[in-house]
């Protein structure tokens, strides 16, 4: 273990707060049975640790990956974050060898703030300008997590104003057993509808009527009260 390392997870750990950690185990639902069992955590919040990524701002690939596998969530959030900075600043061999190292590590990106902090920064952004075949193989994986960075990648498409990925990766997860799935493919389709509704509801006229529940009040959440109405009753 390299110096750095050994430094950060010292500072890190010496901020810890237990009264904070025991929320976070119960919030990130790390109990027996639930999504993010037999997680630990120090207890600390978001804004306190991003202030750490940028104090150690220039940290190597290597001890990232590192940090990534540890036990505790908030040192693998600084890692993922301190990768989304590695990436952005990076040139395209640094781009790809963060790539690389991230979908060999989505075992340790197991929870859906880790996902959602990286996902479309480090693996959309990677893939916005060539074949997007590892999304769809994401989509289709066993792994809940994988599942989630498939359809958080395309974020970054959104952004860019397109949509098809995003959509024909929806029509995939439409039938997910999980409900953190159904939450992330309606928030994405309601990213579609903020810049594109008529792109939304050609998608959603079609499939909405057997979406989770949830799925798609997340989906039609901007519309105008009438029209969600009309697609909560079926009369679309």
């Amino acid at each position: 273990m390299g110096r750095l390392v050994k430094k950060i997870q010292k500072a890190l750990r010496n901020m810890g707060n237990p009264e904070i950690a025991v929320h976070s185990q119960r919030f990130f639902k790390a109990g027996k049975g639930e999504y993010g069992e037999g997680d630990r955590f120090l207890g600390i919040r978001v804004p306190v640790l991003r202030k750490q990524v940028k104090r150690y701002e220039g940290i190597s690939i290597d001890d990232a990956a590192e940090l990534l596998q540890s036990e505790y969530h908030e040192v693998r959030l600084f890692s993922l974050l301190s990768l989304v900075d590695i990436f952005r600043k990076g040139r395209h061999t640094e781009k790809s060898d963060v790539y690389a190292l991230y979908l060999k590590h989505t075992h340790c990106i197991n929870n859906w703030d880790l996902v959602d902090c990286s996902a479309e920064h480090i693996v959309g952004a990677f893939l916005v300008d060539k074949s997007r075949k590892p999304l769809y193989a994401l989509a289709r994986s066993e792994i809940l997590w994988e599942r989630r960075i498939s359809i958080l990648s395309t974020f970054h498409f959104i952004k860019a104003n397109e949509f098809s990925d995003t959509l024909e990766i929806a029509r995939i997860l439409r039938d997910d057993r999980e409900d953190l799935i159904h939450k992330a493919v309606g928030w994405m389709l309601r990213e579609v509808g903020k810049r594109d509704m008529a792109a939304e509801e050609q998608f959603l006229k079609d499939v909405y009527q057997n979406m989770p529940r949830t799925m798609l009040r997340y989906a039609i959440e901007k519309f105008p009260e009438e029209t969600r109405i009309q697609y909560l009753r079926g009369e679309v």
